[in-house]
């Protein structure tokens, strides 16, 4: 069994800078998904910081990446910090969520003008 979320991750989706270990676990997406809803705020931005240190790389998918900022910038509405990582996190993968990262990088600014 995995102990932490980034251990899961880096089995199911691999890492691009270790290895991934032997594991016995089911590697199911759906045990994944489930683990990462319930994580808290601290446990997905150690997976996410890890996994994908440099925003454009990393091995977990985008619909990852963007489950796991949203997760976390519902346990943490009011920290800009976040909502620009959160919307740095966007930029890279197309139009379709530019608004999205736009109204992040709005509320931060609100948010830290006060």
């Amino acid at each position: 069994m995995h102990s932490t979320l980034t251990e899961h991750a880096r089995c199911l989706f691999g890492d691009e800078y270790q290895s991934v270990p032997e594991c016995e676990g089911d590697h199911q997406e759906r045990y994944f998904i489930e683990e990462l809803t319930f994580a808290d705020a601290d446990s997905i931005l150690a997976m996410l910081h890890e996994l994908c240190p440099h925003v454009v790389d990393g091995l977990l998918p985008v619909w990852v990446r963007n489950l796991a900022y949203r997760l976390v910038l519902l346990q943490r509405p009011d920290e800009p910090a976040l909502m620009r990582e959160a919307s740095e996190s966007l930029w890279p993968h197309g139009p379709d969520r530019d608004d999205v990262a736009d109204e992040l990088k709005r509320r931060a600014d609100v948010l830290e003008a006060g």
